[in-house]
């Protein structure tokens, strides 16, 4: 009678130890370096109100969001991740910008069962051979990104490909996969060269691209590499020509507002959020701007948003904070999101949506502060990644 009646307790007290009434998110970011605009304060922001309305609907579940800057260091990132995790009590961190920082963070969260939400990480290798059962890729990728701007110069004309490289994880992976595209399309690869990361000066990268002959320009970096790399080839008249075009492999409106239509327009883009896309991103979008001083977001700061959302839904529907539960949740409901469409999480953890192509428009063709993009194409979501079979990524059954 004693073991039934413990053995009855026992099965009573489950669904109170199963509910999940608190968790910490941290929000790893780059908040001074050159991502600081397309991430940084704005990603906080992001993650914060996705606490707010996630709390507001389920009063039961306190989220608390920590911030911190890992300064574009893979051993800084790591070494919070470790500590917010160890010390501090945190079961998810978001964002994570920088591919190699992206990458040591998703390790340490393997190794303790949480979820990495790399919204921000950019490296096809993330759904690659560094795919894990604890991460989640949620906005774009290396390859989505080289797929789609490479399909659209290659049908302009530009067949002959020069890059200009950062060096590391991002810039290898950026290069390697519009590569791919290129060869893949019917283009010729004539040669890269490759820079550290926040180099102020391109000018003799640039003089090699030009004399290399090439018809693109590619530019596998971002944030302000790329933005000094598209003044400085305006200023040395190389896009003069009319023959030599731009490739931006990853530019974001942030980039955008920074370089100014002048400089920037007919630049073509890929993107999977736009703030100006429909109704939903253009609510959203207001919302966040009234906090960031009439900015507006880009798709890593929406990515935030949806990543952080999602996680959440899984925690409270599974009842836990294991990474691995949680991702599991995650991949067997697919959502209908606002910001992007519909989004269903694959067996290597690329959370797949549609993409979109855009052309940056003239200062004239402006009507509105940040209406800087023309939209020419939507590229569905089985189209618009790298397909399930051809990543390497061990969790995918043959």
């Amino acid at each position: 009678m004693r073991l039934l009646a413990a053995l009855l307790a026992a099965c009573l007290a489950l669904p109170a130890a199963a509910q999940v009434s608190a968790v910490k998110i941290g929000v790893l970011t780059d908040m001074s370096g050159p991502f600081s605009d397309q991430v940084g304060a704005g990603s906080v922001t992001a993650a914060q109100m996705a606490a707010e309305d996630f709390m507001r609907d389920h009063p039961g579940l306190r989220v608390e969001i920590l911030q911190a800057d890992h300064q574009n260091k893979p051993d800084v990132g790591s070494a919070i991740a470790r500590r917010w995790v160890d010390t501090e009590g945190v079961q998810a961190i978001v964002d994570l910008p920088n591919s190699g920082v992206g990458l040591a963070v998703i390790e340490v969260m393997r190794e303790r069962h949480r979820t990495a939400l790399a919204s921000s990480t950019l490296t096809s290798a993330v759904t690659g051979r560094a795919c894990t059962p604890t991460t989640v890729q949620w906005v774009s990728d290396t390859w989505a990104q080289g797929n789609a701007v490479a399909q659209g110069l290659l049908r302009q004309g530009g067949d002959s490909w020069y890059y200009l490289t950062v060096d590391y994880a991002l810039g290898h992976a950026l290069e390697a996969d519009a590569q791919a595209a290129v060869t893949a399309g019917g283009g010729r690869n004539l040669g890269s060269a490759r820079h550290p990361l926040n180099t102020g000066d391109m000018s003799s990268l640039l003089l090699r691209a030009q004399s290399s002959g090439a018809t693109v320009i590619a530019l596998a970096n971002t944030g302000t590499d790329a933005i000094n790399a598209i003044k400085q080839a305006q200023e040395f008249g190389l896009l003069r020509n009319n023959r030599t075009r731009i490739a931006a492999l990853f530019l974001q409106i942030s980039d955008i507002h920074s370089l100014g239509l002048a400089t920037a327009q007919g630049l073509l883009l890929a993107e999977p959020f736009y703030w100006d896309l429909n109704e939903g991103t253009r609510a959203w979008s207001r919302r966040w701007s009234a906090r960031m001083g009439g900015r507006m977001p880009t798709m890593d700061h929406a990515g935030v948003y949806s990543a952080t959302m999602a996680w959440l839904r899984a925690v409270q529907k599974t009842g836990s904070i294991e990474g691995e539960a949680v991702i599991a949740a995650m991949r067997a409901t697919p959502v209908e999101d606002p910001l992007f469409g519909h989004v269903a999480i694959r067996p290597d953890s690329r959370a797949v949506h549609a993409m979109h192509v855009f052309r940056v428009k003239a200062p004239g063709e402006s009507r509105y502060a940040y209406d800087y993009y023309e939209h020419l194409a939507t590229i569905p979501a089985e189209q618009a990644f790298r397909p399930l079979d051809q990543g390497g990524c061990p969790l995918v059954t043959r």
